[in-house]
């Protein structure tokens, strides 16, 4: 690799590195832009976490929620107010990004409410709120990857809405989120809708399921499950990409290309390495390839900028290897879909749980500029 920044480097291997964060205060800063020129970022995810934490210090929020308590406005079309304010800004920040990658890159997503996970025909209605609210063609719209999410990433995609799906812990439930995608754009080429405005990328989550399995094969106690701690979330990923390239060189995800459909990218999250005795940028290093997003905190990001050692591709060359952990794993005992299954019921109720504080920061703020 040469001799420039490690963003830069990853940067050079096809990694698009987008911030996991997001506040009015960074966008009214200059803050984003100094990311852009400086730590390569082309991009932002944001969810109901970042939000909560944003809301609930600095005093870049006061002026809006007074307006809004002025009006007498509820507080979840406040929150709604707010948080797609705060998208939009960012989204004109990345438009030079948007249109120097012709689409690719300089997006930023925003989130349903967590509450609708279960519920497709709320999660469709609030897709399609947000991206008219937003109004700016380098926005996504976040809806997690669970069964009832499947039929809404089809309708949405159809609508030609950009979409980040959430909320990815198994290589099954990967395989069903494309193929909701490319039926999505079966569904846009039906209406008529030019397939190469439509964009998505599915968020494959990676710590969250080394915290998960490692807790299992502690549990289990033998050198056989130890050694294989912190190894199944990277082989996962692995194995993303493998059916990654797979399921789009279909000949019914070709014909797609064909007409102008781009590729659903996968995008690692859940980048932040939860294990103090883990290199801090394990999730960014082991998992850099081609035609990827890697959404990062920004303490992931500042911990790569300055020590990451980056080598080029690390994931092609890995599936054999990948299905060895995965093999080795079911010998010990750890029930690989029940890891996925509890993960995906956890991240839900954990983003409810950061909904209601983000729900009860704004209502506070409200009661207090009355």
């Amino acid at each position: 690799m040469s001799d420039t920044t490690p963003t830069a480097q990853l940067s050079a291997v096809g990694v698009s590195i987008w911030l996991d964060d997001l506040s009015r205060e960074r966008i009214a800063s200059g803050g984003l832009e100094k990311l852009i020129a400086e730590r390569d970022v082309v991009g932002v995810t944001t969810n109901p976490t970042i939000f909560a934490g944003a809301l609930a210090k600095g005093e870049a929020y006061d002026e809006q929620v007074a307006t809004l308590a002025a009006a007498g406005t509820s507080v979840t079309d406040a929150v709604f107010a707010i948080t797609t304010d705060d998208v939009r800004a960012a989204s004109d920040v990345f438009r030079g990004v948007y249109d120097s990658t012709e689409g690719e890159d300089g997006r930023v997503s925003i989130e349903v409410e967590p509450g609708l996970a279960h519920d497709a025909a709320g999660t469709i209605a609030q897709a399609k709120q947000l991206w008219a609210t937003v109004d700016r063609p380098n926005a996504m719209i976040k809806i997690p990857a669970t069964i009832e999410g499947l039929e809404a990433i089809t309708e949405v995609i159809g609508l030609g809405i950009s979409v980040n799906v959430t909320l990815i812990f198994s290589l099954e439930r990967h395989r069903q989120v494309i193929q909701a995608y490319l039926a999505g754009l079966e569904k846009a080429q039906a209406a008529g809708i030019d397939l190469s405005t439509i964009r998505s990328v599915a968020s494959f989550f990676v710590s969250r399921v080394d915290t998960e399995t490692d807790k299992r094969l502690e549990a289990i106690g033998t050198d056989e499950a130890l050694a294989l701690k912190s190894k199944l979330g990277v082989a996962n990923a692995q194995l993303a990409y493998r059916l990654y390239e797979e399921e789009f060189a279909s000949d019914s995800a070709q014909a797609l290309i064909g007409s102008g459909a781009n590729a659903q990218r996968p995008l690692w999250a859940s980048t932040g390495v939860k294990d103090p005795n883990l290199p801090d940028t394990l999730y960014v290093t082991e998992l850099a390839v081609d035609g990827v997003v890697n959404t990062m905190p920004e303490k992931t990001l500042e911990a790569t900028f300055d020590h990451g050692v980056i080598t080029g591709d690390a994931v092609t060359g890995s599936y054999a290897a990948a299905d060895e952990v995965f093999a080795a794993i079911a010998a010990v005992g750890v029930d690989y879909d029940d890891v996925s299954a509890v993960l995906e019921k956890e991240g839900v109720e954990k983003f409810i749980v950061s909904w209601n504080e983000l729900l009860d920061t704004v209502t506070a703020a409200l009661e207090a500029a009355k």
